[in-house]
């Protein structure tokens, strides 16, 4: 399961640009490392996130300000954006991550399910420290 999640990762994406009718462009696109520029880009979009649903937080109170929910939605939000323009690898596997573990706490909030919240914040630490294992390990490093 894990090897097929690694290949859909890094399968290549083709986009073709056709700048006139006679030339066509192929710009392949792969998976790679963070870079500070891309965890800056994540930062940001995370915390315009985090404001907008705070926002919504004054008037349904999940997702109130500091609440585990709307800070895990942020980050999530964050992620699938890094990964659209940067295409960070580790975005592919935290985003996902920080999306189910939002919806946990949501439920857990909503007192439709119980559990202990710890381990959910424990296994998303693993999450991520997996994550960037793997980053480590099999995404390339780009020459610029």
């Amino acid at each position: 399961m894990v090897q097929w999640y690694i290949r859909l990762i890094f399968r290549k994406q083709s986009r073709t640009y056709f700048p006139n009718e006679s030339q066509a462009m192929t710009k392949r696109v792969e998976a790679c490392c963070s870079s500070p520029a891309a965890l800056c880009y994540w930062f940001i979009v995370s915390m315009f996130a985090w404001a907008v649903l705070s926002l919504i937080g004054i008037y349904w109170l999940p997702f109130h300000a500091p609440s585990a929910a709307a800070c895990l939605f942020a980050m999530a939000i964050g992620c699938f954006a890094n990964w659209r323009k940067n295409r960070s690898f580790h975005c592919a596997i935290t985003g996902p991550l920080f999306l189910i573990a939002g919806v946990a706490f949501l439920l857990v909030r909503g007192r439709v399910m119980h559990i202990n919240t710890v381990l959910v914040w424990r296994l998303v630490l693993i999450g991520i420290g997996i994550a960037f294992l793997l980053e480590l390990r099999y995404a390339k490093r780009s020459a610029s």
